[in-house]
């Protein structure tokens, strides 16, 4: 797969960096996948460990487990935050539930808590750095935290609820970034440009220009929005922009996010 998939090659690109220019966004279901099952197996040997509890095999080997799962998801969430678009949104509807499941199914892992429990239980015992003291604990809790001392049925219980929010999660912020990308206000003659600044003006008029509209439009991107809401002196543009902006994800329609909270 790594012959075919720039994700899971060997980057010879300046600095490490992903190979953008390669990478489709088919790419990253397969990946994720791959990521995820030597996740797995990394996991499974650090659970399945039969020899005494040391720093280094049980908490030095949880941090450097996952690096090819790291290294996917830091360009797919890059990506999705940054620069999204329909096929990545799909993506991360499919992915976000899998990756919740994932992650709760190391939480809940009895085996891998029962080798970090009785590393924490011998800990005054260790001679560790603060550093590393200061990361048992907290890896500890993480796993407590994430329901490995529950009883089985609870475990179950919310594994099938961390996938579940991690779907209605992954709508909630798709819907509110839709309704982001999707609106737009019309500004009309130099009364509704009173007051902005000359690269607002710029700002606008591009804007109206990517969207295939004359003029200017004010939109809700943070980097138009927010200015206009600080410079404008038509107050009824600025009531208007502000009740889009803090609406977003509830605009009716699809994209309507009280249609998640009523399921």
């Amino acid at each position: 797969m790594a012959d075919t998939n720039p994700l899971l090659a060997d980057w010879t690109t300046p600095f490490g960096i992903a190979p953008f220019d390669a990478i489709r966004p088919e790419h990253f279901v397969p990946a994720f996948g791959e990521g995820m099952a030597r996740h797995r197996a990394e996991i499974e040997a650090i659970a399945a460990d039969t020899a005494p509890v040391t720093f280094a095999n049980v908490i030095d080997a949880l941090e450097k487990a996952g690096e090819t799962l790291n290294r996917v998801g830091g360009v797919f969430w890059n990506l999705t935050g940054a620069h999204t678009n329909d096929a990545l949104q799909a993506v991360e509807r499919e992915i976000a539930p899998r990756m919740a499941a994932h992650w709760a199914e190391i939480g809940t892992n009895t085996r891998l808590f029962a080798r970090v429990d009785a590393l924490f239980a011998i800990r005054e015992r260790l001679a560790l750095s603060p550093e590393q003291a200061r990361l048992l604990e907290r890896t500890r809790t993480s796993f407590v935290r994430s329901g490995a001392t529950l009883d089985e049925a609870s475990r179950e219980r919310l594994k099938a609820i961390v996938s579940r929010l991690a779907t209605l999660g992954t709508r909630f912020s798709q819907n509110v970034l839709a309704d982001e990308a999707n609106w737009d206000m019309p500004l009309d003659g130099q009364g509704d440009l009173a007051g902005l600044p000359d690269s607002l003006v710029a700002a606008t008029r591009a804007a109206a220009e990517t969207r295939g509209k004359p003029g200017h439009v004010v939109t809700l991107a943070r980097s138009i929005v927010e200015p206009f809401l600080v410079f404008s002196e038509a107050r009824e543009l600025r009531q208007r922009a502000f009740e889009a902006w803090i609406r977003r994800g509830e605009m009716g329609g699809d994209t309507d996010n009280r249609a998640i909270v009523a399921e």
